[in-house]
């Protein structure tokens, strides 16, 4: 059942995503040759505790980490260990933050010193894809509108969108209902828009084909060709107007 949060809630929902959108820009920040992905996750870790929240992922369905780093191939769930970053990498973070009772979530793909033209065009699209859908984030829409302007965007510029994992309602719960797919997908149904619903859309968008793998570790998923993978994602309240974004791009870590 979709939840439509009350203006109490709505408040809430943008100070953990306030933190969220923050602990993104810190772990984005460090992203650079010579860092460990362990260095990030303490970061955001002792970032988001010091806020006075908790780190939606850690534990969560026995993750052992406060955020997902996910480096060139990987598409999602990368578990932060020994791993040093290195030139030419690109590194998918993914966050969330819990406080006073919801969830924030929010991911972007950051480039790690010099890219390739590749990378760096598919870091664009993946990003740019999730706004293309965002104008339809709003009332008098539906689902499909939203997940069809990702899915032609991304297909339009020569990337494919990962079909297994999907965004999702936020609040109370880290995933709640809808889900929300990043293309046409007529099992979703055709849910409509309105104010007080919030959710997470999340453009999963591969280099090569869309098909994925799951590493033996049970948690990182990867591209099944090999290729570069990239993800973004905000926290999304619907409105009367304009959708807003509770997890602020422009954030930056105090």
């Amino acid at each position: 059942m979709i939840t439509l949060k009350s203006s109490h809630e709505i408040q809430l929902m943008r100070q953990a995503g306030k933190i969220t959108a923050a602990a993104r820009a810190l772990a984005g920040a460090m992203v650079a040759p010579g860092v460990t992905t362990r260095e990030i996750d303490r970061a955001v870790h002792r970032f988001i505790k010091s806020h006075g929240a908790e780190p939606s992922f850690l534990g969560f369905n026995g993750f052992p980490a406060s955020v997902c780093i996910s480096v060139n191939d990987e598409i999602i769930h990368g578990i932060p260990g020994h791993r040093v970053l290195k030139e030419g990498d690109i590194v998918s973070i993914d966050v969330g933050a819990f406080k006073d009772g919801y969830h924030g979530d929010c991911a972007a793909t950051y480039p790690c010193g010099q890219i390739s033209e590749e990378a760096r065009r598919l870091i664009e699209v993946t990003r740019q894809s999730f706004f293309e859908g965002l104008k339809f984030a709003r009332e008098g829409y539906r689902l499909p509108d939203l997940s069809g302007a990702i899915q032609r965007y991304v297909e339009a510029n020569g990337f494919s969108v990962v079909r297994e994992y999907v965004g999702h309602g936020i609040g109370r719960k880290m995933h709640e209902s809808p889900e929300v797919p990043n293309y046409l997908e007529p099992k979703a149904g055709r849910p409509r828009f309105l104010r007080g619903m919030t959710i997470a859309v999340e453009p999963m968008v591969n280099a090569g084909r869309a098909g994925v793998m799951v590493m033996p570790d049970g948690w990182t998923v990867k591209t099944a060709d090999g290729r570069l993978s990239a993800h973004y994602e905000n926290s999304i309240l619907i409105t009367d107007g304009e959708p807003e974004l509770l997890t602020d791009p422009e954030a930056k870590a105090e």
